[in-house]
């Protein structure tokens, strides 16, 4: 476990409860719109919740605008695979990051945090090495040092190794830059899959 520095021990935190809640107020007609369009579009509810794991392994649930239909086998009663869920609306959702606007709320209440490793399932806590489990040493985030340096298009394996560096290099500037460059990226759409009806491979604890 690695010590603290002054801006991590009291600084962030802070820092992220007025940012949130400024953020919150600001975006408060998109949240709206996006909310009423997500129920036009998809159906209520309009919000999906899937358990996450954050700081200290601690579980929580996560928030974000839901971007697929419920359909499901006639058959077997089970969902369809996500690619055939995923409908245009919910691409353009995916691909321009609004869906993750609810995640606000999840740092308003100290799940979270605007910049650090993103919160992962609980599926994958058994896969990861003793290294990739010092994600968890910090409050997961918004974005990341991972996601403006590939995001989607970076292994797992690397993608997780971004994260140990940043865990062990939480500074006031390398948050802002991180917070910069995830807003450039996203308003190019970079490092998206290009093909948006794949979606990202599960991490199977090699890959």
């Amino acid at each position: 476990m690695k010590t603290k520095g002054f801006y991590e021990k009291y600084i962030k935190r802070l820092q992220d409860l007025i940012l949130s809640l400024i953020a919150s107020v600001l975006l408060s007609p998109v949240l709206i719109v996006v909310y009423i369009e997500v129920i036009r579009h998809l159906g209520s509810p309009a919000i999906f919740k899937q358990k996450r794991i954050g700081k200290n392994q601690m579980p929580f649930e996560m928030y974000k605008f839901r971007s697929m239909t419920n359909e499901r086998d006639e058959e077997t009663g089970e969902l369809l695979p996500e690619e055939l869920r995923l409908t245009k609306f919910g691409k353009i959702l995916r691909s321009s990051s609004l869906d993750e606007l609810p995640q606000l709320f999840n740092i308003i209440k100290g799940d979270m945090s605007f910049i650090g490793p993103r919160p992962q399932i609980e599926d994958y806590l058994s896969l990861y090495s003793e290294e990739q489990l010092r994600r968890h040493e910090v409050r997961p985030g918004l974005s990341g040092y991972a996601q403006v340096n590939g995001r989607n298009d970076i292994t797992w394996t690397k993608r997780f190794e971004y994260d140990i560096e940043y865990v062990d290099n939480i500074t006031f500037l390398g948050d802002w830059k991180i917070m910069f460059l995830t807003i450039i990226k996203v308003l190019k759409k970079e490092g998206v899959n290009s093909d948006e009806n794949i979606m990202m491979e599960r991490f199977d604890g090699t890959n």
